[in-house]
């Protein structure tokens, strides 16, 4: 495995809550509870779950939209957050960019799309005048767009259209790390294929490094080297995108996987799926022991009382079970 670019430790988010809850002991929603990854230099690792686990927090918590709780945050060897204070925030806002779920709601609906793609240019790097414009130009034309859109509005555009553009806005500074917060889900599906190929393409043009957010795990599996899913604010399994698929050993990437459509009537009507039981818990009083389960189909006693680590499985394939799936 090439160098480590990003790396968390134990890192937490947590929100007060302004009224009390009553089923919960603290006024706290804990979104991401300890979570500690490595983020490898020019790999796209893929982070998945169900809505509301916590994958969109931990992201923007690491390029510090939202100030983590505690924690630490460490790129390219520059500790960027510890001990509750952010550091070299000028870095991380170069190095680190973000394309965001909603084509639409993300850009600037007041602001033509040289506006809105020149704006970080202008900020960090000074550009003015045809300078600004050129490179303009260049980024709409590296994500497949006609340059000569560029004194259009959003709304003229559709969504794989305006999401592009997003991508082109993202690209402006040159990062080194781009957190790709669920980037297709509000696409056509016809589309979502052409976004997930033109990120492909430009990581190999310009050596990009991804952290790509979804809960489809089809198309996390098309994308990813490696993948992290987790679970009500924490990883519960990690490891290279094929081990995940083809020997998943924690019973919630299980499901997850066998929710998976096979484009092939014959092998889905043969398939097994597991269909979990009830809702995700809820983050503001999470269940004791394992968050997991009072869904999980392979629980014990012991799953109540204690939460497990995060194990080794196998080569570079962690796992937080006591009773992992064989």
């Amino acid at each position: 495995m090439s160098e480590v670019l990003l790396k968390i430790e134990n890192l937490r988010k947590h929100f007060p809550l302004k009224k009390p809850h009553p089923f919960a002991q603290e006024r706290i929603l804990r979104a991401v509870e300890g979570v500690s990854l490595d983020v490898f230099k020019g790999e796209t690792l893929g982070l998945v779950g169900e809505s509301g686990c916590g994958k969109s927090t931990l992201g923007r918590s690491i390029i510090q939209l939202y100030k983590p709780t505690s924690g630490k945050i460490v790129f390219e060897g520059k500790t960027i957050f510890e001990e509750g204070k952010c550091k070299h925030v000028d870095l991380v806002r170069q190095d680190m960019q973000m394309i965001f779920q909603d084509p639409y709601s993300s850009l600037n609906p007041r602001m033509t799309v040289e506006s809105i793609v020149a704006e970080p240019l202008r900020t960090y790097k000074k550009l003015s005048g045809l300078e600004l414009r050129k490179r303009v130009q260049e980024l709409l034309e590296i994500v497949g767009m006609n340059p000569r859109y560029i004194r259009r509005y959003p709304h003229e555009f559709s969504g794989g259209q305006c999401q592009r553009i997003g991508i082109a806005r993202a690209l402006a500074l040159n990062p080194k790390l781009i957190i790709a917060d669920e980037p297709i889900s509000a696409l056509d599906v016809s589309i979502q294929a052409q976004i997930l190929n033109l990120l492909k393409k430009l990581q190999k043009e310009l050596g990009l490094t991804y952290i790509f957010i979804a809960h489809d795990l089809a198309a996390v599996k098309h994308i990813s080297d490696r993948i992290a899913v987790m679970y009500l604010g924490k990883i519960v399994e990690l490891s290279d995108a094929k081990t995940i698929i083809k020997q998943p050993k924690h019973p919630y990437t299980n499901a997850l996987i066998s929710a998976i459509p096979v484009p092939n009537p014959v092998v889905e009507k043969q398939r097994k799926h597991i269909v979990l039981q009830g809702d995700v818990p809820n983050p503001i009083n999470p269940p004791s022991g394992c968050h997991f389960h009072t869904r999980c189909f392979n629980k014990k006693e012991q799953c109540a009382e204690k939460w497990p680590a995060l194990e080794s499985q196998g080569k570079d394939h962690l796992v937080s079970c006591f009773y992992p799936v064989a």
